[in-house]
């Protein structure tokens, strides 16, 4: 596979950075979770090509793209049907992880005919949690060792988000970002979830903290033309099992 391209999406002034894997494969938009990037989609793209082309925003206030006003729900699902639009691209697959399961089928429910299938990945029609843990975290470190040591055991899960900057070692978000981001995702989505008549595949970590095995065998039974599939990790699975989790997409995805 060749390297991804990263495009520059205007939106109202504001740039949100896509990277784009390539190909002449049908295209998916994949949105991760908090605290991520469309980087940590690589070993996907990888193993869906050349058969799909994903494309992958660092979505508001992550990554490369710049900072919003706000980080309300219609400000993300506006965001992901912007990038839709920029790339000329409807009725498509969209794949979300946490945050970005969320976002995707809410763009599924409010935007129809952008959508004709969705991944979601360990996260629920409800949502309740808190990020404010990260609050402590130092804006700047000397060096990359330095911020890491600091970060202590929440490092390995921001790795991909380290920067250096012209002052220091930095991460590519603003910790109280991600506090107000999930205070305005938390709530009941049932509504948005049920909408949707597009097949969709949940795929659930059986040892995750954040969706329980009982909510997520509610939403398939809830909802018409959804199944579920559980593997042996915690909430990121694409991270921790990226092979059994692209195994698992490509299935659903072949049967289209």
């Amino acid at each position: 596979m060749e390297e991804p391209t990263r495009r520059n999406v205007s939106i109202g002034g504001r740039r949100l950075s896509c990277l784009d894997f390539g190909g002449h494969g049908q295209p998916l938009l994949a949105l991760h979770g908090h605290f991520g990037e469309g980087s940590t989609f690589t070993r996907l793209a990888r193993e869906l090509g050349p058969d799909w082309r994903v494309i992958a925003p660092d979505q508001r206030g992550h990554g490369e793209s710049e900072r919003a006003e706000d980080f309300s729900r219609d400000g993300y699902v506006s965001d992901a049907a912007a990038v839709l639009d920029h790339f000329g691209v409807t009725n498509t697959v969209v794949l979300g992880h946490s945050l970005g399961g969320v976002n995707a089928y809410q763009l599924a429910a409010r935007h129809p005919r952008l959508v004709r299938a969705l991944v979601v990945e360990d996260i629920g029609a409800e949502t309740d949690d808190d990020l404010s843990f990260c609050l402590p975290w130092p804006d700047r470190a000397p060096t990359r060792a330095a911020l890491m040591e600091a970060l202590g055991g929440s490092a390995r899960y921001v790795a991909d988000a380290v920067r250096e900057y012209a002052d220091g070692w930095g991460l590519a978000f603003e910790p109280r970002d991600m506090v107000a981001s999930q205070r305005q995702l938390n709530g009941d989505h049932w509504d948005d979830w049920l909408a949707g008549g597009c097949p969709a595949l949940l795929v659930h970590g059986r040892h995750s903290n954040v969706l329980s095995s009982r909510h997520a065998k509610e939403m398939v039974e809830r909802r018409a033309r959804a199944r579920l599939v559980e593997l042996a990790t915690g909430h990121t699975i694409h991270e921790t099992d990226p092979a059994g989790f692209a195994a698992v997409v490509r299935d659903f995805l072949d049967d289209l």
